[in-house]
């Protein structure tokens, strides 16, 4: 499993610095469900975030593909988790996977929430799967050295009120996810950090990729259609 260009084809070429082992315990499914988001997520949780035991951790868009393996990594590693959706529903379901605290909302109306559950102290890290239109909350959100991953920018809003003055008070981390600009050698330092790190976690069965639903190939159209209408929670499978 790994991550590579043109994966809805039936033959594609993966760089050797992508590839990673499956777990025997793991299905083509759940393997398939696995390097992109969770490779992500290793990068801004661990090699990035620093994330440590009983820090909080909040994940704007807590929903979507990204955000879920946030939620389910972020639990693995010890930490509290507070995640935001629209959906009441979703947030239900992440709760018995380990959410705990839920905020219901689609805007950047959570820090009176999120100050009552940390006693007035903030979040140790930030998962910003959203964009600029949540970027100034999660920066009020942070605590003393909080660090800030933005991953995600699917509201469009790709500018933001920068406060200077917390960013310089409260020492902060502001840091972006994303390989656009990495060479192989620079993508293979997460792979190997994800195999050494996050690997036997998913062989022990301690971590698990949810899998909202599996389609066939040939309707992968319906598949993209569940996707664009955000109906989904977790991460959507296609099976060749």
């Amino acid at each position: 499993m790994g991550r590579l260009p043109a994966s809805f084809a039936e033959y594609a070429l993966m760089d050797a610095e992508d590839a990673v082992p499956v777990p025997q315990n793991l299905s083509w499914e759940e393997a398939a469900a696995i390097p992109l988001t969770f490779m992500v997520v290793y990068d801004m949780l661990v090699q990035q975030g620093n994330l440590k035991k009983d820090e909080w951790l909040l994940v704007t868009g807590v929903s979507a593909g990204v955000g879920v393996a946030a939620l389910l990594a972020g639990k693995a590693l010890g930490a509290k988790v507070i995640g935001t959706s629209g959906s009441a529903e979703k947030l239900k379901k992440l709760s018995s996977m380990g959410l705990d605290v839920a905020i219901q909302t689609r805007k950047a109306d959570f820090l009176q929430k999120i100050m009552e559950v940390t006693g007035g102290k903030g979040v140790d890290l930030v998962v910003n799967n959203v964009g600029g239109s949540m970027f100034a909350e999660c920066v009020r959100a942070l605590g003393f050295e909080g660090r800030l991953a933005t991953v995600g920018y699917v509201d469009g809003v790709m500018k933001a009120e920068m406060d200077i003055e917390a960013l310089h008070a409260k020492r902060l981390k502001l840091f972006g996810v994303s390989n656009k600009m990495r060479n192989g050698a620079q993508r293979g330092v997460t792979v190997e950090g994800f195999k050494r790190d996050f690997l036997p976690l998913f062989a022990s069965g301690k971590l698990k990729p949810v899998i909202d639903k599996v389609y066939d190939f040939k309707d992968l159209p319906a598949a993209k259609e569940r996707m664009q209408a955000d109906a989904h929670l977790g991460k959507i499978v296609v099976r060749i």
